[in-house]
Parts: structure tokens; sequence; C-alpha cells
């Protein structure tokens, strides 16, 4: 019984359905890589396989719909898929993929842009699995894009730069909030004094605290900030975190 129903899988109709998923599968993946070398080129964690690997699926999912007659080799009450439900599932899945690459590290947020991008390369393969080959071959360019050419333009743009200050005095000694607001408004920054968190330890006190630039072309450079605290009397050790979102 088993024997007679293997014709069913290589009829020339079920070949060339083959045959246009395993086409369709090449394209989604080159597609991918071609958006995840960006992130490879910049150092990130998630390269070309991973992009690639995300958008071959997403196009493997939405495209095997498609042919949902041929399923299981065409025979009656073969079942019938839904796309709205593909892609829901697809993009549900991704998102716990997307969270898992989002890393809070005190006030530094990293991981979104690369999060975003696995997030939208699933919308690509999507795209080229439902047959829009040209839109998807867009989108990918323009993801790519967005990604290495806007980086540079948002940094020519005015804006405001975050630091992340971690700051522990002395034994005995006693820090005054104003003063410090005053010494960083002078260095030309703003002190935010909402994120402001005092803890005690081994006898020395440790504050934490965010500095926003007023302009960010006239702030004090991070490296020439160091330099001025590590010559301050009062700190025993210091850090300084520009804040990444």
């Amino acid at each position: 019984m088993l024997l007679a129903t293997l014709h069913h899988y290589w009829n020339d109709e079920v070949v060339k359905a083959n045959l246009s998923i395993a086409l369709t599968l090449l394209g989604a993946l080159a597609l991918g890589m071609l958006v995840g070398y960006e992130r490879s080129y910049r150092g990130r964690a998630a390269g070309m396989r991973t992009y690639g690997l995300v958008c071959m699926s997403s196009a493997a999912l939405m495209v095997v719909v498609g042919f949902g007659s041929m399923w299981y080799g065409g025979v009656p009450g073969a079942l019938r898929a839904d796309p709205t439900r593909v892609v829901q599932g697809v993009v549900t899945g991704i998102g716990f993929l997307c969270a898992g690459v989002i890393i809070k590290d005190g006030l530094s947020v990293r991981g979104l842009a690369t999060a975003a991008s696995i997030w939208a390369v699933s919308a690509v393969g999507v795209l080229f699995g439902a047959g829009f080959h040209a839109a998807a071959f867009m989108f990918a360019v323009l993801c790519a894009l967005t990604m290495s050419l806007l980086h540079r333009l948002e940094r020519r743009l005015p804006g405001r730069n975050t630091l992340d200050l971690s700051l522990t005095f002395r034994q005995g000694f006693c820090p005054n909030m104003d003063e410090l607001v005053a010494i960083a408004g002078a260095r030309g920054y703003r002190v935010l004094h909402d994120s402001l968190t005092i803890a005690f330890a081994d006898n020395h006190a440790e504050w934490r605290l965010a500095a926003i630039a007023v302009e960010r072309s006239r702030a004090l450079s991070p490296a020439l900030l160091a330099d001025e605290l590590s010559k301050s009397e009062g700190l025993a050790k210091f850090s300084i975190t520009p804040v990444r979102n």
C-alpha cells in the first residue's frame, strides 16, 4: 500500500513544485545573507548565517502554503493551510529570537538595531516565499542601506550624547549634588537627576547617574572628561560609558 502511493510524491507536477521551492529557498538565503553581511561587517554577533537562515526559513514556511494542494503527495483529504496564520507564526517565532539579542547594560540598550533587522529580514523571506520576488529584493536592499547609511547620517545630524557615569568617592568624602551639576554644566553636560542611584560599599559612596550633552559639538569628549576626573582628589575610581540605544 505504501509503495503504491509513492508515485504521488514523484509525478511531474510535484517535482516541478519541489524545484520551484528549492529556487525560492536559494533566493531567500541570498537576500538574507545580503542583509546579514552589513551586521557581520560591523562585527555583530548575528551575521550572514543567522540572517540567511531566518530569511530562508520564513520563505520556506510561506512558500509551502502556496502548494497546499500537493501536501502529502496531493492525496485526497490533504490539509489546507491559512497563509495569514503562517505569517503570524513566523512573526511570533522571530520575536523570541529578536528578544535574545537585546542586552540591557545599565542605561545602555544594545542589540536593538540587530533585533529590528532580524525581524525585517523575516518579512523579506515572507515576501519572497509569497512570490513577490522584486519587492523582497527591494526590501532587502533597503534594509541593508538603512543599517549602513542611516547610521552615518544620524551621526552627522545635530544630536545629544548621553554618558553613563559611575563615581566611587574616597572614604570620608561627602559628594555634593549641586557642585556636581555645576561641574557638569561647565563642561557642556546636563545631569539627569532622576537617573541618580546611590550605593555605599566598603566605606565608599558610589553614585551612578546619566549626563546628557547640551550640544554634541561643544560638550567635552569622554576622553577629556576622564582625564579631568582622574585628577579629582575626591574620586577613588570612576567609569564613563556612552549610552547606546
